[in-house]
């Protein structure tokens, strides 16, 4: 299952964004992930500093 991110602890950074191999994450107030593009690498969750990003 493709990640989500956690709107409320979202930070914006776009650490996650950066790291994306498919270019499934937008970044605005928070971050969104594409759950059609993601291809549940997991990458992003590495690198979110505020563990915003958890499996769905």
């Amino acid at each position: 299952m493709p990640r989500k991110v956690i709107e409320d602890t979202c930070i914006a950074c776009g650490a996650c964004a950066g790291e994306c191999p498919v270019s499934a994450i937008t970044v605005e107030d928070v971050s969104h992930i594409d759950p059609e593009t993601c291809i549940d690498c997991g990458s992003c969750q590495g690198v979110c500093p505020v563990d915003a990003i958890v499996e769905e």
